[in-house]
């Protein structure tokens, strides 16, 4: 990640600060392997930036690097320039995430030599900034030093919150067959997505199928997918022809997102793919979820939205699941499920099966390719993106909880979710129109998302 650097400076404070704070900013930044774009000392006094031609000087230094830089780090070791930074920041016309850090005054140095009013400086750039109409992010403390742990902390959630917004502003969404036509739930508005960055390519399923079926077990990639597949999962008792449909319909899948340079895929799988081809394609979208390629069902285009948002948080995988059932009379529990399409990291007993519910109307024999397993104890971040589409806006819930080893005897993909005031929850879903499915991600960055989408992309964004 590559971060543009202003260090603040004001002529009447100590010029020794601002030198002191160029050399830490360089250490912490190579200690956490991120690569910093600031002045030279000998392209304004010391590296800092301070009058309207220092501005003007770091300003087009970032120009010649904007397409590196996702966000910029504001030092300020003394009071600050507060025009300075805000001229930098309007001048270089990058719109990314920037994060203010002020250092703190020592009680014993509180002298002419060394005293930094950064606790002060660090209001009056905001309120520059605030004037200006560009959007920042604040420490976790006031004023802490850039050698801090709880620094490097803020910094280094900073750097997701950048990898969310640049992500979710350039995000290519495979929409891949028609929505199941008794899911209105999951209805979204292509429109108001394109407006904030976010496409959405549509593709006929019949298109899909038609190339998948047109391969043969003889073909390379067909062998290679099969092979691939097999050492993803145990194929359990799932016929070998199933496991032949399942690898035709990975080689097209792969070849369709490679073409058109897809990040994300939402596909009609309920009831279309069993009756017209005789396979779930849930193993598929295992692997592409699992390799940072989300995939969502019944073509979920905000489902796996929110499934990349959440990846580019964390860097981890995500999961679409239902709301689906009551843990027995406890009011902070519940049962999150899916067919089986969930990343391999939430299932360490994963097998290649079938989908009983979808086998009553389909046979079960049409089915495999759904997987099995059960997900263990770990963090939970949750959460959901919508297009509201009366309100014309796009909006968003998010919160932590924790995944439980609490027993859960039943198929598919299946895990049990602890969440405080889960009743709470519940009711300002359904109150306000959010979709029955969710999405899960082994992490604690609900703040990390709440910043990124609400403070930086601007949706509604309620955190629980």
């Amino acid at each position: 990640m590559t971060l543009g650097v202003i260090i603040g400076n004001r002529d009447f404070f100590p010029d020794s600060l601002v030198e002191k704070a160029r050399t830490e900013i360089i250490d912490v930044f190579a200690k956490l392997n991120l690569k910093p774009i600031l002045l030279e000392t000998t392209d304004s006094k010391l590296g800092g930036v301070e009058t309207f031609k220092d501005a003007q000087k770091c300003a087009e230094l970032f120009k010649k690097h904007r397409e590196d830089i996702s966000g910029i780090l504001v030092l300020l070791p003394n009071f600050g320039d507060e025009k300075g930074v805000a001229d930098t920041l309007k001048l270089s016309g990058l719109n990314v995430p920037v994060l203010i850090q002020a250092y703190p005054d020592e009680l014993s140095k509180m002298n002419v030599v060394n005293r930094r009013d950064s606790w002060c400086g660090k209001i009056s750039v905001c309120n520059n900034l605030y004037q200006y109409g560009i959007k920042y992010s604040l420490t976790s403390q006031h004023v802490s030093l850039p050698s801090a742990p709880e620094f490097q902390k803020d910094l280094m959630d900073f750097v997701a919150v950048c990898r969310v917004v640049k992500g979710l502003k350039t995000v290519r969404i495979g929409a891949i067959g028609a929505r199941p036509g008794a899911f209105n739930t999951v209805r979204y508005s292509e429109k108001i997505l394109q407006r904030n960055g976010i496409t959405v390519t549509t593709f006929d399923l019949s298109e899909i199928l038609g190339r998948a079926n047109k391969l043969t077990p003889d073909d390379t990639k067909v062998k290679q997918h099969i092979e691939s597949i097999n050492a993803y999962a145990s194929k359990g008792k799932t016929p070998n022809e199933a496991m032949l449909q399942i690898a035709k319909l990975d080689v097209v899948l792969k070849e369709i997102m490679e073409e058109n340079a897809l990040d994300a895929t939402a596909i009609q799988c309920w009831t279309s793919l069993q009756q017209n081809y005789g396979c779930n394609v849930c193993t598929s979208m295992s692997i592409m979820s699992e390799n940072m390629l989300p995939s969502a069902c019944e073509v979920d285009v905000t489902g796996t939205l929110s499934m990349y948002a959440m990846q580019l948080a964390s860097g981890s995988p995500s999961a679409l699941v239902d709301w689906n059932n009551n843990y027995a009379d406890d009011p902070e529990k519940c049962v999150l499920f899916h067919c089986g399409n969930w990343a391999k990291s939430f299932l360490p007993d994963i097998q290649i099966s079938n989908a009983p519910i979808l086998g009553t109307s389909v046979g079960v024999e049409n089915t495999y390719g759904a997987l099995d397993g059960r997900t263990p104890a770990m963090p939970l971040t949750y959460g959901r993106i919508s297009t509201d589409d009366p309100k014309g806006i796009i909006k968003a819930y998010i919160g932590e909880g924790e995944l439980t080893n609490d027993p859960l005897n039943t198929f598919g993909n299946r895990a049990v979710a602890q969440i405080p005031d889960l009743q709470g929850l519940m009711k300002y879903v359904c109150r306000n129109g959010f979709e029955h499915h969710v999405v899960m991600n082994a992490s604690k960055t609900a703040t990390i998302l709440e910043e990124a989408l609400g403070n930086y992309m601007g949706w509604e964004v309620y955190k629980h």
